[in-house]
């Protein structure tokens, strides 16, 4: 079994799988980080390796803490890819987006694959049909753009995220929903329509927090997959231990 620790810009993300097959996953607060690794291998004591990610710097002392457990992988620049990486600066390339990559090169080899990740950020990640991961975009995401139209003007308030459906809005707090939910949205289909006059058979792949508030309203045909980040990491784990 693999232990998958993936720390976002907001919280902490576990998952076991037994292969390929993704059994147990929960997201946590990084101070409870410890005595929930703890209970993870109480539950789970065939784990065996864990992987972390992490998009700044991991905790020393929770390190310390997996090492007790489990032969620990710390995802890095030196790590093993299975991909090609065509990306000018790959040293500044996030480690959820290697992740991402390669996902998409094992879910979808020999094509051309766009994986759109709907987190804090929005990154756009393109693997060509040869193997080969080309880079993409990165983008303010959802609850960003709230935030910065409340922190940056004197009376826009900020708001959660709401299902808003009418495109005009006949309130303040309703023109802020249309604004970032369906600019997001006209983004990302403008983003997939530009990629598909490039690539031919693009495959799109959703994935991250919002995608569930996203999916519904994209014009384009997408693939939603919650977990993709994650078996990424799952993948990477078990190419580095060869």
């Amino acid at each position: 079994m693999n232990l998958i620790v993936d720390e976002g810009n907001t919280n902490i993300k576990m998952a076991v799988f037994n292969g390929r097959t993704l059994i147990w996953q929960q997201k946590l607060e990084p101070e409870d980080f410890p005595e929930e690794v703890k209970k993870v291998f109480k539950k789970y004591t065939a784990i065996e390796f864990a992987i972390v990610s992490s998009v700044g710097s991991f905790n020393k002392k929770f390190i310390a803490v997996l090492s007790v457990f489990a032969e620990v992988h710390m995802l890095s620049h030196a790590s093993k890819i299975p991909f090609k990486n065509s990306y000018a600066t790959p040293s500044t390339l996030g480690m959820d987006r290697i992740a991402l990559a390669t996902a998409a090169f094992y879910h979808n080899p020999d094509a051309n694959t766009l994986v759109i990740d709907a987190g804090t950020c929005i990154t756009y990640d393109v693997v060509n049909d040869y193997g080969e991961y080309l880079g993409g975009a990165i983008s303010p995401g959802l609850r960003m753009r709230y935030t910065a139209l409340h922190r940056q003007t004197s009376k826009l308030p900020w708001l959660e995220p709401d299902d808003f459906i009418d495109i005009i809005g006949n309130s303040t707090e309703a023109c802020i929903h249309s604004g970032v939910i369906n600019g997001i949205c006209n983004e990302i289909d403008g983003v997939i329509a530009q990629y598909k006059s490039r690539f031919e058979d693009l495959t799109v792949i959703l994935t991250g927090g919002d995608t569930q508030i996203l999916s519904k309203r994209l014009k384009n045909t997408i693939f939603a997959h919650s977990n993709f980040l994650l078996e990424g990491l799952n993948y990477l784990l078990d190419y580095n231990k060869r």
